[in-house]
């Protein structure tokens, strides 16, 4: 717990340090170009997003024969931002969705299998959001210095997608890859053959999820792309507020690639590695005051908020027995 603690404020200080850091003493000035109802504006659009994952969840629990409530849903999908935010490397994020969709009688295999095709939507919607980029910029030339980080965040996806699908086609490789590499770490037989029923278990519901019909496919990726669009056009929007100028193609980048970077930081929310990649990218078009201010402004409606807001539904619906386990497991 004390460990855990420690991550905590380390993960503040440098989320606020370096962007104060890097504005100097420009830095309040800039901020105070940005009127109240503009950052509602933002926290609005966060709120939205999250009742367009709420549907998302619904309709992914409702192929499997569970209903569940608007409200309920949209608890489950703020308590598990929370604890994305607020676990190193968002470790929390799969473990509060499966413990609180077991509330509603979805075993765990089912809900770690609902988990990942949420996350594969995910991918999905940001492969498709980096092909049209990089149609849009072979159609209409710009000088935008993204060229290597756009090539990485594409490797990265095109990575993570062919792995999913190797876990349902070649379950049996997989099986046989994983058993050699916990024989590997010593682990007994008895704890490989409970993980290797685990695996099948998460891959015959994962199977129960690919008999949806695609109007309802169709429905989740929609909501998976209406979050995204408004959750990645934050910070487009905090620049303008500032009186910067940039493309959103650009914006939504600087937010894929700082949110990459943040998680090797493994800190809760990606805190220094986000906000310091996100100001120099930032700082190529906008000055670094107005960059820094950009970026804490994004990050207080896509972290913070995340925090404040998601802390009372977390302890509400989860309580104190799942955040120790989170600590233990952290």
């Amino acid at each position: 717990m004390k460990r855990y603690w420690l991550l905590a404020i380390l993960s503040l200080a440098l989320s606020l340090g370096i962007p104060l850091l890097l504005g100097g003493p420009e830095l309040l000035p800039v901020l105070a170009r940005l009127e109240p109802l503009w950052l509602l504006l933002l926290l609005g659009m966060i709120l939205v997003g999250w009742n367009f994952n709420a549907c998302r969840l619904r309709l992914l629990a409702g192929g499997t024969g569970t209903r569940i409530g608007h409200l309920r849903a949209l608890g489950i999908l703020v308590s598990t931002e929370f604890a994305i935010c607020a676990t190193p490397g968002g470790t929390g994020g799969p473990v509060t969705y499966t413990w609180l969709l077991r509330q509603n009688g979805i075993p765990a295999s089912r809900s770690l299998a609902l988990y990942a095709v949420d996350q594969f939507m995910d991918m999905l919607f940001f492969l498709a959001a980096l092909l049209s980029i990089s149609l849009y910029w072979l159609l209409i030339p710009a000088d935008l210095p993204f060229h290597w980080e756009l090539l990485t965040l594409g490797c990265l996806l095109v990575t993570g997608l062919t792995t999913s699908i190797l876990l349902v086609r070649r379950y049996r490789l997989v099986l046989l890859v994983s058993g050699r590499i916990l024989r590997f770490f010593r682990l007994s037989p008895k704890t490989r053959r409970r993980m290797a029923r685990g695996i099948l278990a998460f891959r015959r519901n994962l199977q129960m999820v690919r008999g949806f019909r695609p109007s309802r496919l169709l429905a989740i990726y929609l909501f998976c792309s209406g979050h995204w669009l408004l959750r990645y056009s934050v910070l487009y929007l905090a620049a303008r507020g500032l009186g910067g100028t940039i493309s959103w193609s650009y914006a939504l980048l600087v937010q894929m690639f700082s949110l990459t970077a943040g998680h090797l930081t493994l800190l809760p929310g990606g805190s220094g590695g986000a906000e310091f990649s996100g100001s120099l990218l930032l700082a190529t078009y906008l000055d670094q005051a107005t960059a820094a201010a950009a970026v804490l402004i994004w990050r207080f409606v896509t972290f913070y908020w995340y925090l404040i807001a998601g802390a009372p539904v977390f302890s509400l619906m989860a309580g104190l027995p799942l955040w120790r386990r989170l600590n233990s497991d952290g």
